[in-house]
């Protein structure tokens, strides 16, 4: 068993054990640039597991609860919002995760939603490197 860096040589295996597993995403391009890390898994002259690490980023928004009237603050948003967007659409990203604290989701995540954010139903794990 060797673990060595993907080729496009490994397309075809790595669509079979996308589509083995049944998860209801598209196959990403592996040879998108914001894939930083792909590695395969070779054993007895074939791939059997392959990984990618794609670039993602994570918005933070920072803001005073108690500044301004609940309208100024939606107001505020909806600029920074749209100026943030175009500005990470600009640097080649292709999406944002924002990790809401419990106490903010339900109230905040309607606002989100209604900037055209969804509710990602994966659950998610970090690990710390």
């Amino acid at each position: 068993m060797i673990v060595r860096e993907y080729t496009d040589a490994d397309h075809d295996a790595v669509r079979a054990m996308h589509a083995a597993q049944g998860f209801a995403y598209e196959l990403p391009d592996p040879a998108h640039p914001l894939f930083l890390v792909r590695a395969v898994v070779e054993d007895e002259g074939r791939p059997r597991m392959a990984a990618l690490v794609r670039l993602t980023s994570e918005a933070y928004l920072l803001a005073d609860p108690r500044d301004g009237s609940p309208r100024q603050r939606w107001q505020w948003l909806l600029a920074l919002h749209e100026a943030v967007r175009q500005a990470a659409v600009a640097r080649g990203l292709d999406d944002v995760q924002a990790f809401l604290p419990p106490r903010v989701a339900r109230a905040f995540g309607r606002r989100l939603a209604r900037l055209g954010w969804r509710h990602d139903p994966w659950h998610c794990y970090t690990k710390r490197l």
